[in-house]
């Protein structure tokens, strides 16, 4: 079983920027990856970022250049930094976490944490 953490939401004002964090535990196979969802008001929820074990990134284009995300492997933590924060980053943020072993990927999901972006 893995369990996901998520820390780092809040209300931030227009311009500013954050750190989300995610302690992963339990059962992680070398092949992985870690990864960021938001999902807003009555939209469907969406990729942010997401990076696999190797390193390699993925980012959303509303997101680009304005975010990055990076993993501590050492203490299986993935990081979601965000500069220059619109109103329409407001939304819920999932850590997502995906194991890979003998073909089959296995999914998980964060509790969520809330961002806010008002002044």
């Amino acid at each position: 079983q893995v369990h996901l953490v998520e820390s780092g939401g809040g209300l931030v004002q227009p311009g500013g920027s954050l750190r989300l964090s995610c302690v992963v535990s339990g059962t992680m196979f070398s092949i992985n990856s870690m990864g960021w969802y938001r999902q807003a008001p009555g939209k469907q929820r969406e990729l942010v970022a997401s990076i696999t074990s190797g390193g390699a990134t993925n980012y959303a284009d509303s997101v680009k250049g304005r975010c990055t995300i990076f993993r501590d492997n050492a203490n299986n933590t993935v990081y979601l930094q965000i500069t220059t924060l619109k109103p329409e980053d407001t939304a819920v943020y999932y850590c997502n976490f995906r194991n890979w072993y003998r073909g089959t990927m296995y999914n998980y999901w964060g509790q969520g944490t809330q961002v806010t972006v008002s002044s």
